[in-house]
């Protein structure tokens, strides 16, 4: 695992930090994202072997945006490899609310911790971060640009369930324009072979430009469609989005485009027998609860999953020198 080194400045002195941090989606090579793959696996299948592998280890959980999935598996996800957390769900919680600037909090909640995970509403906060933190943060989120953890989930979904990460037509659909998951699974999941997509979405919610911009320089095909039955019968895999209020400026054009897309089992007759649904949750009414009950639905099971390959990010971040043993 490549180690990134950064000088911080403290007292007056720069110090050589050894750290790791996962900002972007790309930040892993495939190699190194293969080794995460892996451990997850393994826990998996003996999760006793990392009960007590982070004894000792202190997360950081700073949410200045509200979560459920993301922070609670994070949470268990430390615990379950014997660490502890601390931290806040919400910034009305912290020192922010008394005015305290994101880098005072982050050099304060560094010296607490081992690593940070961290949630924000606004793009490029925990590339900022990162300059003033002497442990390696993880993003858990920023605004509509990335969601890295989230994209590890999704892939050890798609490789659980399909069997492999080529040769698949994915297709997402809902709001692909400030989808922060889709943003990344797209360019993370392109560097395997042979993949396409197919994105469906109105055209206010298509996908933004620097997606379709680092498709075409590195050569994936891709279509875009309105009609999700249309689309749907040629996906091996499904990735439904929700219309998120929270990023719309304007109410009205939320309104005019919450109810898009619903997933139905009517719709679901049209797809492929072998084709999976995902989310990365939480739904509104963009799935209806009748699909539950399909084989091909993979989205609480993605949630669990969500946690295990946390808990694998941690411990390659964290215990680098008992995964040389494995």
């Amino acid at each position: 695992m490549n180690v990134k080194k950064k000088a911080i400045k403290n007292g007056g002195k720069s110090m050589l930090m050894t750290n790791r941090d996962l900002i972007n989606t790309l930040d892993f090579s495939i190699e190194e994202q293969e080794s995460i793959l892996s451990i997850a696996q393994k826990i998996i299948l003996r999760p006793v072997d990392f009960a007590n592998s982070l004894n000792g280890k202190i997360m950081g959980s700073l949410f200045f945006e509200p979560s459920t999935r993301t922070r609670l598996s994070f949470e268990a996800a430390m615990h379950r490899l014997g660490g502890a957390v601390i931290g806040f769900s919400e910034q009305n919680a912290s020192s922010v609310s008394k005015g305290e600037s994101l880098r005072d909090t982050i050099q304060t909640v560094a010296q607490y911790s081992d690593v940070i995970v961290m949630r924000h509403p606004k793009e490029g906060a925990p590339v900022f971060a990162s300059k003033y933190s002497e442990v390696p943060i993880i993003n858990a989120g920023d605004g509509g640009r990335e969601h890295p953890t989230q994209t590890l989930t999704d892939i050890l979904t798609i490789r659980s369930k399909m069997g492999k990460l080529n040769n698949l037509t994915i297709g997402l659909c809902g709001d692909l324009k400030f989808g922060r998951t889709v943003h990344s699974l797209v360019k993370n999941i392109s560097r395997y072979p042979n993949i396409n997509f197919i994105f469906v979405s109105p055209k206010e919610l298509e996908i933004p430009d620097y997606i379709k911009n680092y498709l075409n320089e590195n050569q994936i095909e891709y279509k875009e469609m309105e009609n999700l039955e249309e689309a749907i019968q040629h996906m091996d895999v499904l990735y439904m989005t929700r219309v998120q209020k929270e990023r719309f400026f304007n109410e009205e054009d939320y309104i005019r485009l919450k109810d898009s897309y619903i997933l139905d089992t009517l719709k679901m007759k049209l797809a492929k027998k072998n084709m999976i649904i995902l989310h990365p949750l939480p739904r509104v009414n963009e799935i209806s609860y009748d699909v539950d009950s399909d084989p091909r639905a993979m989205y609480f099971k993605q949630t669990k999953y969500g946690m295990v390959v946390r808990m694998a990010l941690l411990y390659k971040i964290l215990h680098q020198e008992s995964f040389k043993q494995l």
